[in-house]
């Protein structure tokens, strides 16, 4: 209960913060005539020229609840005119808002701010958290994965030994056999250091004492320092634009007809479609959605709307956009990381 309490506290949180970002352009409600209650200057049209105050205010509790509702869910025309492109046309919204129209639709940054607040305060309603995650390994586990790192480790020296003096079909069978070993010894290593059989998970140094620290954390509690990540990420959460835009950049670096700003209004919609969409998800989760169907929709509905994105906003033909759709879900891939170590060495686990 506690929990859905504080989901509800971030969602006012997030509509708020939006709503501070974002202008009331093309809003209008108020009386012609008569002189502005905040400043004195005589009204002519629905807003005070001078101080920008609306010429009508209300002193009631509905108007108290619909300031409120207006700040939380942006409920206006403009939402509703973004939110359809945001889905279906994300390219055309991200090329009509860069060149200019601005009034129409809810700016990028607003959408971000509020869609990021929103999925966390869902993911806090739903109880959904990164530390249910299961970390922990018995002893007869850790003793099994010793046994098997210390076996394949040993097939690997012997199938190596047996390269040396090897060629032809069977050298390229051998090949292949170490490159297998050597793939499982690195994925058993990594097991080892994660249930601290190895010994060394707070010895690790980078030279970055905040990074380091976040790393022993992680070594010593998995699930504690999950539950932070998720608690704190969000307050980092715009370090994603400035990470993803130069990679955006890097896509159409050759040109000058697209700017950092057109780039960046492209990620700040992305991520808050992708942000809205892992509500979908999650909600769909709950709701009875089998896992396979929500399995599907999230390894193809994302570089889908980044295929459709990339195309209509910077006009490609489909051949180039899908090859840049390949290299920007690699990109993603790399700014994830990014963004990780970032929220440790920023000191997100505290």
């Amino acid at each position: 209960m506690e929990s859905g309490i504080e989901g509800v506290g971030e969602a006012v949180t997030g509509g708020m913060a939006a709503r501070a970002v974002e202008p009331e352009a093309g809003e209008h409600d108020g009386e012609i005539g008569g002189a502005c209650l905040n400043c004195g200057a005589e009204l002519t049209g629905p807003y005070c020229r001078e101080c920008g105050q609306k010429a009508r205010v209300h002193r009631s509790v509905g108007a108290i609840l619909h300031d409120l509702g207006h700040a939380v869910l942006h409920l206006d025309g403009k939402f509703w005119r973004t939110l359809p492109l945001l889905a279906w046309r994300p390219g055309e919204l991200t090329r009509r808002y860069a060149h200019g129209e601005r009034a129409k639709f809810v700016s990028p940054m607003a959408m971000f701010l509020f869609s990021i607040f929103l999925m966390f305060a869902v993911l806090q309603v739903f109880g959904v958290s990164l530390s249910s995650l299961d970390f922990e390994v018995d002893e007869q586990g850790r003793a099994d994965i010793r046994r098997e790192h210390v076996e394949t480790s040993r097939q690997l020296a012997t199938a190596r030994a047996q390269r040396r003096g090897a060629n032809g079909a069977a050298a390229a069978t051998l090949d292949r056999r170490i490159a297998e070993l050597s793939r499982n010894e690195r994925s058993l290593e990594a097991a080892e250091r994660l249930t601290g059989l190895d010994g060394a998970g707070p010895e690790t140094r980078t030279g970055w004492a905040r990074l380091d620290h976040g790393i022993a954390k992680i070594r010593e509690n998995p699930q504690l320092a999950l539950y932070k990540l998720q608690s704190n990420g969000y307050k980092f959460s715009w370090l994603l634009i400035p990470l993803s835009v130069p990679f955006v950049w890097l896509l159409f670096f050759w040109t000058r007809r697209y700017r950092f700003y057109d780039h960046s209004v492209f990620v700040t919609y992305s991520l808050a479609f992708m942000s809205l969409f892992a509500i979908l998800l999650t909600v769909s989760g709950f709701a009875g959605v089998p896992s396979a169907v929500i399995g599907l929709a999230v390894f193809f509905v994302p570089p889908i709307h980044m295929f459709r994105q990339l195309k209509q906003a910077y006009q490609l033909h489909w051949a180039s956009a899908l090859l840049r759709t390949v290299l920007l879900v690699n990109f993603c891939a790399i700014t994830a990381g990014l963004f990780f170590v970032l929220l440790l060495g920023i000191g997100a686990l505290g």
